[in-house]
């Protein structure tokens, strides 16, 4: 697989991955499946130990992101961000190969394909060499949907599943539940990071919360 250096937040369908460089982690990115989902590969650069976050689909491909022979990363830990089965097509293939932890929140797991070997609450932690995770409920798209967020030394880093795109949040089906993670992004988002917070969605190209924070009053008043 072809990995660019150059991040720019955008990836293509069956193309080429992309790669940022922080202080102690790398983050790669890649598009799998018929509907673009994100996955992404967090390794810490002291232990060469990983995290993939949602194994969506190509299997094959995730493979790749991993990496063979010396450059391969020691994959320790899966989180899948929430139940809906276009982020978990591989998830079963993946944890086969590698044999990582399985994590998820536990409202989610019980609709995953897979027994999980982790629950992970609102304000948990995941740790994986010398990074640490932390664990932000997102009540709305689904019932169990998480994000996670790194505290780079540069900014934060948040990977948001399906709960936070450029534009406003992610799908609802009903007005409480668009209520419940309209409030939830306020308060747990971007009531509590800056602006310069780093967003890597489930979908398509990344932003920033500075981008998105001054569309929250009409995200609210839209409705769902």
């Amino acid at each position: 697989m072809d990995v660019l250096r150059n991040y720019s937040g955008h990836t293509d369908p069956g193309g080429a991955a992309i790669r940022r460089d922080l202080d102690a982690l790398t983050i790669t990115k890649v598009s799998v499946g018929e509907m673009d989902n994100n996955a992404y590969l967090l390794v810490c650069k002291a232990s060469n130990e990983a995290l993939l976050i949602d194994a969506a689909a190509e299997p094959e491909r995730l493979t790749e992101l991993v990496g063979t022979g010396d450059d391969r990363a020691d994959l320790r830990h899966l989180v899948t961000t929430h139940r809906h089965a276009d982020h978990w097509q591989a998830l079963g293939a993946v944890a086969g190969m590698f044999e990582p932890r399985l994590i998820a929140h536990p409202v989610d797991a019980p609709e995953l394909p897979i027994p999980m070997d982790e629950f992970v609450e609102h304000g948990g932690r995941i740790h994986f060499g010398e990074i640490e995770l932390e664990v932000i409920h997102l009540r709305g798209h689904t019932p169990g949907s998480v994000a996670l967020l790194y505290r780079g030394a540069d900014r934060p880093h948040l990977f948001t599943g399906d709960s936070l795109f450029p534009g406003g949040p992610g799908k609802t089906w009903s007005a409480e539940d668009f209520e419940s993670l309209v409030s939830d992004l306020e308060d747990r988002v971007f009531g509590e990071l800056g602006d310069d917070t780093w967003v890597y969605p489930g979908h398509g190209d990344d932003t920033t919360l500075g981008t998105e924070r001054p569309a929250l009053p009409e995200w609210r008043s839209r409705g769902w």
